[in-house]
């Protein structure tokens, strides 16, 4: 799945010092060090204005077969290939057989009406309100075609060009596009108007990872001692794959800064999106342009499963870096990032000092009193505020800057929260918040209001509800305090949501609001989570007699994307869910590295696991999720850890409001 660009020092200036022109090879092989001769890994590629500075390779391609990563292993580049998919498009468009202005139902007619026009263009830039199949998939039948699924939805999440939301089914009905118009598959479009004429030979576009050859590396998860295949496959894939090595996506890289693509296509690449209401975002067409302290950097990233991949360039100094890994939990952007600050000059004193003081705001005031769950007038969509560290921030969203007693300001922009709303928020009343865009709208929710549900009121829900758009029959049960959704093709996977308000039942971003008739009569239920709005299941009658309530294993954590369960996306496609265990925690004890003089120190009290960051005032509760994950309580924050073959702790990877990072184990 696509992650925040990396902040990389990029000063105005040419790479011409003596300290950053020398050899780093042996820097970038301490960066990689984790990777072991036993272990799966990463490779890594590092070039200036075209000469290759740095192509090495770490770990196992195939652990059980002891094939090691090299410079033609291949690897699924996950959301990475949008801007392959947009340069075909573009290629099209340069032609005249296509404009970025058509309806796509002039090329695709059994997409719905929806009532509002999406153009070409809203595929290629996030912003056509198409439902993302990464969320709906987990719901349907398995087996079920992407593209079919795509086709069957009624709905929008939004009027196309009025936000930007993350959304794979866009570029998978571009693809399918391209291969209409072009008259030839997907595949073969971009082999022949792409990547050999750039001399790309190895990078290929395949229905499945395992069709890409004997190249191509196995993806990874860690599951205790052992490392068990993780791989999208199939229909679970969604519409292919694209495999790449490090050359290649170093020679895109190239082909990007100079030009090679042609003065249409690479322009049109990098022009940023504009939304109805003028607002320029710094995503642009399958690439992100991102202002940082030290420059401008332009970039994507891609995760599928147990691949991680990341790959842009820092147009001042000409300098491009790829990274390609092949375990999970890894994060290639992390990597990339490390890699990146060998090669480039420090970001300068004044601009860190600016960054530093605009993120500061009104230390001292307490924000405790103003988290928990609000409703958005009108639609209803929910927004979760919590406080860490004294600050207030949106859980999967920005942390905002303290202005005044109730007043608050992003503290960054994300380009994945409201669409990169430059917002001010403020507390009219203790439980309402007002939220003014940069344009001047001002949007209002109010705090959920607490409701403690009796058994009457939780029997009410019981029942089988369907939703014809994914093909699913989700099961409703009573549980103690909260309800239980299963989908009834899959009941061995509930997920278990509690009451937030009357009607209203949450589990961690995903919401259920039950409608009733005029009679108070249970019809229905709308389910919402961030990628996907209006998706409504109808009751339909009662359960099978005789089914069992059913609580949720912690084996079974929600997507948090989907809220349900995911399939397990292996190697083996007879493989079962099986409960992850917990590994022993004194095994994950340890000081973890989160930057110049600041540690994670993970120790064990009483039995339970904690976290203490330097600087901290407390320590943290850390609650075992599944595997070698734990969620810290009250916070956002998960941390999944990476164990060697002796079963000890050598890294974690922290995941906070969409954001990663890997912290190499100190001691």
């Amino acid at each position: 799945m696509f992650k925040p660009a990396l902040c990389v020092g990029a000063a105005v200036m040419a790479l011409a010092s003596p300290a950053i022109a020398q050899d780093k090879t042996a820097d970038v092989d301490r960066i990689f060090s984790f990777a072991t001769a036993t272990t799966p890994g990463c490779a890594v590629g590092v070039s200036r204005r075209g000469e290759t500075l740095v192509n090495r390779a770490y770990g196992l391609a195939d652990v059980p077969r002891n094939v090691p990563i090299g410079k033609q292993t291949l690897f699924d580049i996950g959301s990475t290939q949008k801007q392959f998919t947009a340069a075909a498009m573009l290629r099209l468009v340069e032609e005249g057989r296509v404009s970025l202005s058509d309806d796509v139902r002039k090329y695709l007619p059994e997409l719905p009406d929806y009532g509002h026009k999406i153009t070409i263009d809203h595929l290629l830039t996030h912003t056509s309100g198409v439902r993302d199949w990464t969320a709906i998939l987990p719901l349907a039948e398995p087996g079920t075609p992407v593209v079919k699924l795509i086709m069957r939805q009624q709905g929008l999440n939004f009027v196309p060009g009025d936000a930007w939301s993350y959304s794979s089914s866009g570029f998978e009905l571009a693809k399918e596009i391209v291969a209409r118009v072009s008259g030839m598959s997907f595949a073969d479009a971009a082999r022949r108007r792409l990547f050999e004429p750039l001399g790309m030979t190895a990078t290929a576009y395949v229905p499945d990872i395992q069709q890409a050859g004997a190249n191509a590396a196995v993806g990874y998860q860690k599951n205790g001692a052992e490392w068990t295949p993780f791989m999208r496959l199939g229909t679970n894939r969604g519409g292919g794959a694209i495999v790449s090595n490090i050359g290649d996506l170093l020679l895109w890289n190239e082909a990007l800064g100079s030009g090679k693509l042609g003065a249409f296509v690479t322009r049109s690449l990098h022009q940023q999106t504009r939304l109805n209401n003028g607002r320029t975002l710094q995503y642009a067409r399958g690439l992100q342009i991102d202002s940082t302290p030290g420059g401008t950097v332009i970039s994507h990233s891609g995760g599928a499963a147990g691949f991680s991949t990341w790959m842009g360039r820092v147009p001042a100094e000409g300098v491009s870096v790829a990274v390609a890994c092949n375990f999970d939990p890894v994060s290639a952007t992390a990597l990339a990032a490390r890699v990146a600050d060998l090669f480039l000059p420090p970001v300068p004193k004044a601009a860190q000092a600016a960054a530093m003081a605009d993120a500061a705001g009104i230390a001292g005031i307490d924000v405790t009193g103003r988290a928990g769950l609000y409703i958005g007038e009108g639609v209803g969509d929910p927004l979760r505020l919590t406080a860490v560290d004294g600050k207030l921030r949106f859980v999967n969203g920005p942390a905002l800057v303290t202005v005044a007693q109730n007043q608050f300001r992003v503290a960054r922009a994300d380009l994945f929260f409201r669409s990169q709303d430059k917002f001010t928020l403020r507390f009219p009343f203790p439980d309402q918040l007002e939220i003014t865009s940069m344009e001047g709208k001002v949007s209002r929710y109010r705090r959920a209001q607490p409701w403690t549900p009796a058994a009457a009121d939780l029997q009410a829900f019981d029942g089988r509800y369907e939703n014809q758009e994914v093909g699913a029959v989700a099961e409703i049960l009573p549980g103690q305090g909260s309800i239980v959704m299963r989908l009834e093709r899959d009941p061995q996977r509930p997920l278990e949501l509690t009451p937030a308000e009357r009607d209203t039942y949450t589990r961690s971003l995903v919401l259920v609001r039950f409608r009733r008739d005029a009679a108070g009569k249970v019809t229905g239920f709308e389910y919402v989570n961030p990628l996907l709005r209006g998706l409504v299941f109808t009751r339909v009658g009662n359960r099978v007699a005789g089914a069992a309530s059913s609580a949720p294993t912690a084996g079974t954590p929600p997507s948090a994307v989907s809220g349900m369960p995911p399939t397990p996306l292996t190697a083996s496609p007879s493989s079962t869910a099986a409960p992850k265990l917990a590994p022993a925690l004194e095994t994950l004890t340890g000081e973890y590295e989160m930057g110049p003089g600041r540690t994670l120190s993970i120790t064990v009290d009483g039995g339970v696991l904690q976290g203490e960051a330097t600087g901290s005032s407390a320590k943290v509760t850390l609650k075992h999720v599944s595997g070698t994950t734990f969620s810290a309580i009250g916070r956002p924050t998960t941390l999944e850890f990476t164990l060697d073959s002796a079963g000890r702790a050598t890294a974690l990877v922290m995941r906070e409001n969409g954001n990663e990072r890997t912290l190499r184990k100190l001691k």
